[in-house]
């Protein structure tokens, strides 16, 4: 009997958070696009990188280098602007995630509301698969919005894990078991499945193990390690973490 060959998780890095260190200061360093060469040799998969619309963190020329500079998957983030849109559409990364976006928040703190959709999340997921880029949605783990995306005829559905991630005892389990079933949904339908938000070296496992799961998303967790490691061992210390997920996954 051939012996089942383990999975790979593929580990996207998101360097976001570099680029808010920046930010604070207006200066020229920490550079996302240095740390996005430094996450690769570490071991990463794909560098996401969201280009909001106030351009609090990634700024224009980011985006410019990074699309000149990475050669692992590139996994642009966006809400649905028409001016970053363009953008995107431009530059044709590998993936294009839409997300929510509010100017008031501090991250992104729910899921695309799909179901609900007037119309501008439709558009935006067609002006990208017009320009040939793959087309990812960010939402929460709820079977009806899942149903409204299998609809969209979307390449891939990011689960957000936040509200497990924060999960007291009492309702991680909770927690994991709605990340379980709609993960299901979303593979049988024959999309691709990808999670992330708040995932860390210390919560990732539970998530990684999920049946189904291609891709986890992570920036802030890694950024903060590389603070104390570097960015390169930082990321190196995920994939070994992801690695021995496969491994028990794959048997």
């Amino acid at each position: 009997m051939e012996t089942q060959r383990p999975r790979h998780i593929d580990l996207g890095v998101n360097v976001d958070h570099v680029a808010t260190v920046r930010q604070a200061r207006r200066t020229t360093e920490p550079d996302p696009v240095i740390a996005a060469a430094l996450a690769e040799q570490g071991g990463a998969d794909g560098i996401t990188f969201h280009l909001r619309e106030d351009r609090r963190h990634i700024q224009d020329r980011d985006v410019e280098l990074l699309m000149q500079t990475v050669r692992v998957r590139t996994n642009f983030e966006l809400a649905c602007a028409d001016e970053v849109l363009s953008i995107c559409c431009r530059l044709k990364p590998d993936w294009a995630l839409l997300v929510p976006e509010s100017r008031e928040e501090v991250t992104t703190e729910g899921g695309l509301d799909v179901a609900g959709d007037n119309g501008r999340i439709r558009d935006a997921v067609a002006r990208i698969r017009d320009a040939g880029i793959l087309t990812s949605l960010f939402l929460d783990p709820e079977p009806k919005q899942i149903d409204a995306a299998i609809a969209m005829g979307v390449d891939a559905v990011e689960l957000h894990t936040g509200p497990y991630a924060v999960a007291d005892r009492h309702r991680v389990d909770t927690e994991l078991q709605r990340l379980t079933q709609v993960g299901h949904q979303i593979t049988a339908a024959g999309l691709r499945l990808h999670a992330g938000h708040g995932l860390t070296y210390h919560n990732v496992r539970a998530v990684a193990v999920i049946e189904g799961i291609a891709e986890l998303n992570i920036g802030h967790s890694i950024v903060s390690r590389a603070v104390m490691v570097g960015m390169k061992e930082a990321v190196a210390e995920m994939r070994r973490i992801l690695d021995q997920c496969s491994v028990a996954v794959g048997g």
